[in-house]
């Protein structure tokens, strides 16, 4: 039986001191020292000001020295179509080919579906059965393996779960926090960005303490068709800076 599935994020792994090493490539840029002793000073001092200072200087080339890469689960193939349009990042994804769903799909649920009631819910999730039956019925007309699921599988719905690990470096996730935290961004997709944006704050809130959505740094870029949101989203972020303590 399809089965609902809910988002899951978690940080798998990410570049150390990431802060520590953006200012290292900075430094190195002007100075005679050697990377050695470049190194040394910097993991002596608090880097948070020469990190601000470079943010705001636009100096944005050494943030692509640190990465951080994500698992990613319970989205929807809707999420993996528009996360690829991404280039500058490295993806991994569940195959639809090698993995058989004969036991059952996993399947996101629209929050706006769900909105409309129990019997919407369970309209939806009768679809969902319904395609796996359907799904199932062409395994058996195949064959078994990899040559049946290749085919069988374009019957399955946008809705179906995907798994992915994903790594961007610094400063596309910047370029992906600004676009998909964005208000005006398709629903699921503005969810992982929210959620990957506050576990790389855990890490490194002197790099995503002002990244976000464009409103939270300038004026809003949608023109006419603003949400209306940028000082809500301002007065937002200054709360989540004010309880890591990073205010400013």
């Amino acid at each position: 039986m399809a089965e609902r599935k809910e988002m899951n994020v978690t940080l798998i792994r990410h570049t150390l001191q990431p802060e520590e090493l953006a200012a290292l490539g900075a430094r190195l840029c002007y100075s005679k020292a050697t990377i050695s002793s470049l190194s040394e000073k910097i993991s002596s001092q608090d880097q948070s000001a020469f990190i601000d200072k470079l943010l705001n200087m636009g100096h944005e080339s050494i943030f692509e020295h640190a990465s951080f890469t994500f698992g990613i689960e319970g989205v929807s193939r809707v999420l993996l179509a528009q996360i690829t349009r991404h280039r500058l990042a490295s993806f991994s994804v569940q195959s639809q080919r090698y993995v058989s769903y004969e036991k059952g799909f996993g399947y996101i649920l629209p929050p706006r579906i769900e909105a409309l009631g129990t019997e919407a819910v369970a309209r939806y999730e009768a679809q969902m059965n319904q395609i796996e039956e359907w799904y199932r019925e062409w395994q058996g007309l195949l064959g078994q393996g990899e040559r049946s699921n290749e085919d069988a599988r374009f019957v399955l719905p946008n809705a179906c779960e995907t798994r992915i690990l994903l790594t961007m470096n610094v400063r596309e996730l910047w370029h992906f926090f600004s676009l998909r935290m964005c208000s005006r961004a398709q629903w699921e997709i503005n969810d992982l960005a929210t959620k990957m944006h506050r576990l790389c704050l855990e890490v490194a809130p002197d790099l995503f303490s002002h990244a976000g959505p464009a409103c939270l740094r300038g004026k809003c870029p949608e023109g006419e068709k603003t949400c209306g949101r940028m000082e809500a989203n301002r007065a937002e972020r200054k709360e989540l800076l004010k309880s890591i303590g990073k205010e400013h």
